[in-house]
C-alpha cells in the first residue's frame, strides 16, 4: 500500500512539475494550436471521428499544430508537405512507433522477415489460387443477385470476403464461421481493432493509469488471452500437420520453418509468432467498399486505368487508415521553423492530407484530376498515403494492393450498380466511425444488375 501511495505522489509531483514548466516556458517557436482546459487541455475538443475534428482544427492553426492531451504534447501533420517532414526527411527522429516495437535491431529484423520471408512478391503470387477461389465464390452470390435483383450489403460481403482471403493465407483455413470464444472470429479481432485505438485517459494522466477508469487494461488483457490461446491452438495445429505435404504453405507454415531453421537473426520463439500474426492479421483483415455511381461503374468497366485512378480517389478521401500509427520523437527538433520537444506524439492525418486545397481543387468524386498523374500509392507521394510511408510503410503494400485491385475490377466489370428505393448517389450516409480501421457508419446496400450479355 505504501509503494502505491509513494508512487501516485511522484506521479502527482511530475504533473505539477509539468505545469509551472510550461507555463513559464517560452513559446514562441512553438507550433501554434487552440488553447485548452486545466488540466485536461484539448481533450474536450475530440469526439467521435477524430480525424475530421483535427483537419477542421488545422484550417485554424495551420499545417504543423500542436494539442494536448492532458500531459501529453501531440504534433498533428495535416499537409503533404508537413507529412513529408515526419515521414521522410526527419524520419529517424519520429521512428519510436507506439504500437508496435521501437525502431532498433529488434524492429529492423522483423521488419526484415515479414519483407523478405513472409510478404515477398513470390510469397504474395502463390497465394494466388487461394484468392482466386474465394473471389470466384464472391461472384457467384454477386451472380445469383443480380439474376434476381436482389439487395446486396456489399459492405459486410466485401468485409466476410477480406476476411476469408486473410484467414486462407495465414492459417491455411477459414475461421470466420468457428466459435472464438463464444464469439464469431471477426467480431473478436473487430474488437482489438476498437480497444487498439480507443484513448486511454492513463497514457495522459499516467497518475490515474493504475485506477484503468475506461476499463481498457482489462479489455486489453481479456482479448489478449482470448488471442493467445487461439494463437497456440493455430500453432499446435501446424505442428500437427507439418509432416503432411502441402501444395501451398500458409503464412504460419512460413514462419514454423523459419523459427526451425535458425534462420532469423534474432531470438525466436512462440510469443514472437503470435506477435507477427497479430500485426499480419489486423492489417489484411482493413475493409473499404468502393463507391458506386455511373460514372465510376461505366469507366472502370472498359478501362482498367480508370480503375486506378479510382482506386486512389478513394484512397484520397477516405483512406482506410486515417490516423497513421502514431510516432513519437525520441529528441528535440526543428521542422519548418517550429520547435518539436522530445516525447511529442506525431499524428500524420492523412484525410487531411488528401482533401488539402492544394491536392484537392473540386469537393467531390472526381478520379480524373489523376490523369497524366504520376502519383502511386507507394508511400512516395505523401498526398496520398493510404499503406504509410518510409521505414514504418506497411510491409504487406503488395498484397493489399493486389487485393484492392482484384475485387473492385471484378464487381464493376460487367455489372451495373443501382441504389435501392430510388435512392440518388448523394443520398447515400457517408458518416465514418472512427477507429484503427475507419468504416462506413452505415453499411451500402445496392442492387447489381448486369451490363454485358457474356461473363
Amino acid at each position: 500500500m505504501l509503494k502505491v501511495t509513494i508512487g501516485r505522489s511522484h506521479e502527482c509531483y511530475k504533473f505539477f512539475k509539468y505545469c509551472i514548466i510550461n507555463s513559464s516556458k517560452r513559446r514562441e517557436k512553438i507550433p501554434p494550436g487552440p488553447k485548452g482546459l486545466p488540466i485536461i487541455r484539448n481533450l474536450h475538443m475530440i469526439d467521435k471521428n477524430v480525424h475530421q475534428e483535427l483537419y477542421q482544427i488545422a484550417k485554424k492553426y495551420g499545417p504543423i499544430m500542436i494539442m494536448r492531451f492532458g500531459l501529453v504534447p501531440i504534433i498533428v501533420a495535416s499537409s503533404p508537405h508537413a507529412a513529408e517532414q515526419f515521414l521522410k526527411k526527419h524520419d529517424l527522429i519520429f521512428q519510436r512507433n507506439l504500437t508496435f516495437a521501437k525502431y532498433g535491431p529488434y524492429w529492423r529484423n522483423m521488419r526484415k522477415l515479414c519483407t523478405l520471408e513472409l510478404l515477398s512478391i513470390l510469397k504474395i503470387n502463390s497465394f494466388q489460387s487461394m484468392r482466386n477461389k474465394e473471389v470466384r465464390n464472391f461472384v457467384t452470390f454477386i451472380n445469383q443477385a443480380a439474376t434476381g435483383g436482389v439487395e446486396v450489403d456489399i459492405n459486410a460481403k466485401v468485409a466476410t470476403l477480406n476476411a476469408n482471403v486473410a484467414c486462407l493465407m495465414i492459417f491455411g483455413k477459414k475461421y470466420i464461421d468457428d466459435d472464438f470464444d463464444k464469439r464469431r472470429f471477426k467480431d473478436v479481432i473487430q474488437e482489438i481493432m476498437i480497444i487498439t485505438a480507443t484513448p486511454n485517459i492513463g497514457e495522459f494522466f499516467p497518475f490515474l493509469d493504475v485506477f484503468d477508469l475506461q476499463g481498457v487494461v482489462r479489455r486489453i488483457k481479456e482479448l489478449a488471452k482470448v488471442f493467445d490461446e487461439f494463437s497456440e491452438r493455430v500453432i499446435d495445429e501446424h505442428i500437427q500437420d507439418s509432416k503432411k505435404e502441402k501444395k501451398t504453405k500458409d503464412i504460419v507454415d512460413n514462419i514454423m520453418d523459419i523459427m526451425n531453421s535458425g534462420k532469423a537473426e534474432f531470438e525466436f520463439d512462440r510469443p514472437h509468432i503470435k506477435a507477427i500474426l497479430m500485426d499480419i492479421l489486423m492489417a489484411s483483415m482493413d475493409t473499404s467498399a468502393p463507391k458506386s455511381n455511373e460514372k465510376f461503374t461505366k469507366g472502370v468497366g472498359t478501362s482498367l486505368d480508370y480503375l486506378e485512378m479510382v482506386i486512389k480517389e478513394v484512397f484520397s478521401l477516405h483512406p482506410v487508415g486515417p490516423l497513421l500509427i502514431p510516432h513519437e520523437s525520441i529528441e528535440d527538433c526543428t521542422i519548418d521553423g517550429f520547435d518539436i520537444p522530445k516525447g511529442s506524439r506525431i499524428l500524420v492525418n492523412s484525410w487531411a492530407t488528401g482533401r488539402g486545397p492544394e491536392v484537392w481543387s473540386a469537393p467531390e468524386f472526381v478520379p480524373e484530376r489523376f490523369i497524366g498523374s504520376n502519383i502511386d500509392l507507394l508511400g512516395r507521394d505523401f498526398q496520398l498515403l493510404p499503406f504509410g510511408s518510409g521505414r514504418r510503410n506497411c510491409p504487406g503494400l503488395q498484397l493489399e494492393f493486389t487485393i484492392v485491385c482484384l475485387v473492385p475490377a471484378q464487381l464493376f466489370h460487367y455489372l451495373d450498380w443501382e441504389l435501392p428505393n430510388g435512392m440518388k448517389p448523394n443520398d447515400l450516409d457517408m458518416t465514418e466511425k472512427f477507429g484503427l480501421v475507419t468504416y462506413r457508419a452505415e453499411h451500402a446496400r445496392v442492387i447489381p444488375t448486369y451490363r454485358l450479355n457474356v461473363y
